[in-house]
């Protein structure tokens, strides 16, 4: 048997082989990355552990927590660029919410956020369910008229807000607080998973809408260029990550997530050529209910996004 360049003596094989069980060879992974909260970083990242309000009640709190305990085991080394994800994320940790229902959780996570979006060119709201999104998009605190939100979403989170905020209206919310419709984009939208009136209203809102057949016969590409293109106009653009709209096999975390939903390798591709836009200033990621996965599946995809969210943010044009 061979060690590295050196021949072992038949005899000593097993003590070789124990040797290399016992002292594995360590390789950078994202918590490198990982730096304090007053540390000098482009990227931020708050943790937004809020579950209430939830259509479906669950666990959307415990994601912040174990995404970043997930991050040891996403490595920073990309195979298919040949390049090392170097790009440091000031931490700000979790905002103290809990107990509170989505209107009290509104102003702390706003504000938390903007303290990145103040000193970060890009920040990472982990939820947390899909309210923390109307939060994540105030904190940039410009006109909603100059804004542009993208959702890669089952869902078009337009149920009435009548009886209160929940993680099934945030885009009506948003709307209702005077963003305009023109400039919302939705990709992935699930068949058998939305109200006609909802379509309907997104269409006649001024919404672009790209079905995940549409993203399946088009490819994401596709879809996230007509995405970005559809909110041009605007001066600044929040990505709105409902992992819901993986497909349930590749996703089992989610309680809105259905079998027919994009793959995991499409939601990476779209994650990274968003995150390369310099106008995206927030990306999110909401509606991982960890309990409902018994397996590490759902918090490795997780894990994987911040990844894809560096990686993009790394190859941004800055000339």
């Amino acid at each position: 048997m061979a060690v590295g360049d050196q021949a072992v003596p038949h005899g000593e094989w097993q003590w070789a082989a124990a040797m290399l069980v016992v002292k594995p060879m360590s390789w950078p992974n994202l918590t490198d990355l990982l730096v304090d909260a007053n540390a000098e970083a482009p990227i931020g990242m708050v943790g937004a552990p809020l579950s209430a309000g939830s259509v479906t009640p669950g666990r959307c709190d415990l994601a912040p927590a174990l995404l970043r305990a997930t991050l040891r085991r996403i490595g920073r080394y990309d195979v298919e660029t040949g390049r090392e994800l170097a790009t440091r994320i000031a931490d700000y940790g979790d905002v103290a919410i809990g107990g509170m229902s989505i209107e009290q959780a509104t102003a702390p996570i706003r504000d938390a956020c903007a303290a990145s979006v103040a000193r970060d060119e890009l920040t990472l709201l982990v939820g947390g369910n899909n309210a923390v999104t109307r939060p994540g998009v105030h904190a940039l605190g410009i006109p909603l008229e100059r804004l542009g939100l993208i959702t890669l979403d089952a869902h078009f989170d337009l149920r009435e807000t009548d009886e209160g905020l929940s993680n099934g209206n945030p885009v009506r919310a948003l709307r209702e607080d005077g963003l305009p419709g023109r400039n919302i984009a939705q990709v992935g939208l699930a068949s058998f998973a939305n109200s006609a009136a909802m379509h309907r209203d997104a269409i006649d809102g001024g919404h672009l809408v790209v079905s995940i057949g549409e993203v399946r016969r088009g490819g994401i590409g596709a879809a996230v260029a007509a995405a970005l293109a559809h909110v041009a106009h605007t001066e600044a653009i929040v990505v709105d990550c409902d992992i819901d709209v993986i497909d349930r096999g590749q996703l089992p975390g989610a309680p809105g997530a259905r079998p027919g939903g994009m793959a995991a390798h499409d939601f990476f591709a779209a994650v990274r050529l968003l995150a390369a836009d310099p106008n995206v200033r927030l990306i999110d990621l909401t509606e991982w209910d960890p309990p409902l996965d018994p397996t590490d599946l759902s918090a490795l995809v997780a894990a994987r996004w911040v990844a894809e969210c560096i990686a993009g943010y790394e190859s941004r044009d800055r000339d």
